[in-house]
């Protein structure tokens, strides 16, 4: 596994970031998309694409799951410059939340001031069906691992002291411009509360009667440190979960990834207008 070679330090994403730069100068973006399980083919819709492979990014992590091509394309959608970052890495592969967030740090040193993230997930309220898109407007942090630990980002980032806020992480105005056009574009998007987890497992149907006690209506291994940082950082911040399969607490089943890359794509009939005509 590549690590970084200074870990979380600013001259870490200087570094990166110059690289970056080096490949499209001039090139300023505005909007930063996370793009989760199955939806690396919205980074084939931007236009006029610089590609960069993680493994040509210094201190760069690199993931290993399918669904995840491992690319930072930088480019345009619509009227709106973007860095994608075609595929995550993930805690569970072994990564720190500092390093699966370092992309993001980048992105906004590169000037991004929103972010869109997209994630797969298992439905757990029984309203949501397999392959139905759901705007995020809360999360139920089960990862329990900060991206705000490293020393040096401690000094950095943050002042002494200081105790990261979240009660509102993802924007309400942009949720509310997401479903407007998703109407316009021929479906409802309703909302949900994600709970993330470490895994790599998928649930126990006791997990999933715990989680619906708790209130959550996704349940996933991704996207919550990103969405911390990016709240830390300033960001206005817009998720999407793709229901990749609900639960049926009282009946056995087992789910493969393979289910969930299939469900994923099917979405993307969805989720991609709707965020390609969102950036327009």
């Amino acid at each position: 596994m590549k690590s970084l070679q200074k870990p979380f330090s600013v001259d870490a994403v200087s570094q990166s970031v110059s690289q970056i730069r080096e490949r499209r100068p001039g090139f300023f973006p505005e909007t930063a998309l996370i793009l989760g399980s199955g939806l690396g083919a919205l980074a084939d819709k931007i236009q006029d694409a610089t590609v960069l492979p993680y493994a040509s990014i210094p201190n760069f992590p690199t993931s290993h799951v399918a669904g995840h091509a491992g690319n930072l394309v930088l480019g345009r959608i619509g009227n709106t410059p973007v860095a994608a970052l075609a595929g995550r890495a993930h805690l569970y592969e072994g990564w720190s939340p500092q390093q699966a967030t370092f992309p993001l740090r980048c992105l906004h040193t590169l000037g991004c001031k929103t972010l869109i993230v997209s994630n797969a997930s298992g439905g757990i309220n029984p309203r949501f069906v397999s392959g139905q898109v759901v705007a995020i407007d809360n999360h139920i942090d089960r990862m329990q691992r900060s991206p705000f630990l490293a020393e040096e980002w401690r000094h950095d980032s943050l002042e002494a002291g200081q105790l990261y806020r979240h009660a509102n992480p993802y924007d309400s105005q942009l949720i509310a411009e997401a479903q407007a056009i998703a109407i316009e574009l021929g479906f409802a998007l309703a909302t949900g509360t994600y709970l993330a987890t470490l895994g790599p497992t998928y649930e126990t149907r006791a997990e999933y009667r715990m989680f619906t006690k708790l209130g959550a209506d996704m349940v996933g291994m991704s996207t919550v440190p990103e969405v911390a940082l990016a709240n830390q950082l300033g960001m206005r911040t817009l998720a999407f979960s793709i229901v990749t399969n609900v639960a049926k607490p009282d009946a056995p089943t087992k789910t493969e990834h393979s289910e969930v890359l299939d469900w994923s794509q099917r979405a993307q009939s969805q989720l991609i207008p709707l965020i390609q005509r969102l950036l327009s």
